[in-house]
Formats: structure tokens, C-alpha cells, sequence
């Protein structure tokens, strides 16, 4: 069910409809995501990006692992809602969790002292548009997807259960499987209000 791309970026929404049945074999899944990571930009050429990919009960641990943090501050009597959406997530087929290696953006703040304040803020917009290509390419397979921050909260139990290295900082998670229900309407407003052209 492969999309092109102008299709797939038109299609692209949050899902939070979402099953546990694949789309495309988990190799595909791999080949997609590493493509991306491969060729997304980076400032420096940093290639920064970190990316953990669940599927199984390594996905379902994820999102159960996130629930119980959440436990611990969402009042008990608004819990309910919280927990049905850890579980929208979890009925979901994989996440891709989104890092940046804090080590590298270190190094070039050492390196190129007169930029060291902005290697964060180009580490995050590489981080976004790496998303927004995986997120994309996603969507071309046929899966729905949608972005999810829950980190920091959950970011010391997500490294020690996946033993990561401590340098790299969580900063997205991305729930997908084979969607379950549409997304509703979304207002676009008029791009004569967002774009400007000078000839």
C-alpha cells in the first residue's frame, strides 16, 4: 500500500485508532526507519540521532512502564483517561522512541565554542525533522502513527530497562500500528495567512 510522497505527507495524521496487525514484514519496518535515520539532515553533519524501535513485548512494556509512572502524578480520580490512552498505544503495534546523543552535541559545543548554544536547538530541529520523515515514511507503508512526549518522566526507567547509554536524552515516542479508526477533521487555516512571497 506504498504511497508516494506528496500523498503520504497530505495523509499523515495522528492516529490514536491503532491495532496490534502489521502492515508490511518487520524487515520493512527496518529498512524504512533505517533509511531514514541514514539520510535525515543533521547540522555539522552531527548525525546525533538515536533511535530504539519496540515491537513485541519490548512495545507493550513500554507503554505499561509509562502508565505506572504516570500512576504516581495523575490524580487517582483522573486516571482512568490516562490509563485508556497508555492503552490506545499499547494496542498499537511498535514505537519508535527518538534520542539525541548528548555526547556529540557536547563535543561540537567544545569544538565550535562561538555556536556552543545553538547545537541544542539544531540538535532538536534535526531531531524534528527526522520524525517528521520517519512519521511520513510510516504512513507510505500504511500504518498511523502519532508523537507522543512523555519523557522526561520516563526517561531513567526507559534507560535502565534497555540498558541505553546515559548521554542520550529521550525526546519523542512515536506509537504506530494499522489504523483501527480515522482521524477527525482538521482546520487548515489559509495558507495566505502562513506563507509570504517577494518577487
Amino acid at each position: 500500500m506504498k504511497k508516494d510522497f506528496w500523498q503520504a505527507i497530505e495523509d499523515r495524521r495522528s492516529y490514536y485508532g491503532i491495532s496490534k496487525e502489521t502492515v508490511v514484514p518487520n524487515s520493512r519496518i527496518k529498512e524504512v526507519i533505517d533509511h531514514a535515520v541514514q539520510y535525515s539532515p543533521t547540522a555539522y553533519n552531527s548525525q546525533s540521532a538515536r533511535v530504539v524501535v519496540l515491537t513485541g513485548k519490548s512495545h507493550d512494556q513500554f507503554w505499561d512502564i509509562t502508565k505506572e509512572t504516570l500512576r504516581k502524578i495523575v490524580d487517582e480520580k483522573d486516571f482512568k483517561q490516562t490509563e485508556d490512552k497508555m492503552l490506545s498505544f499499547k494496542n498499537g503495534y511498535g514505537t519508535v522512541l527518538f534520542f539525541e546523543d548528548q555526547s556529540i552535541v557536547e563535543h561540537l559545543q567544545e569544538e565550535f565554542k562561538s555556536y556552543a548554544d545553538k547545537f541544542p536547538i539544531w540538535s532538536n530541529q534535526s531531531s524534528g525533522m527526522l520524525q517528521f520523515v520517519v512519521w511520513t515514511a510510516l504512513e507510505g507503508e500504511g500504518f498511523g502513527a502519532s508523537l507522543q512526549h512523555y519523557n522526561p518522566l520516563i526517561d531513567e526507567e526507559v534507560t535502565k530497562t534497555w540498558d541505553l547509554p546515559r548521554k542520550w536524552k529521550l525526546i519523542a515516542q512515536m506509537p504506530f500500528g494499522k489504523p483501527t479508526a480515522e482521524p477527525g477533521d482538521k482546520e487548515i487555516v489559509p495558507l495566505d495567512e502562513r506563507v509570504k512571497y517577494f518577487p
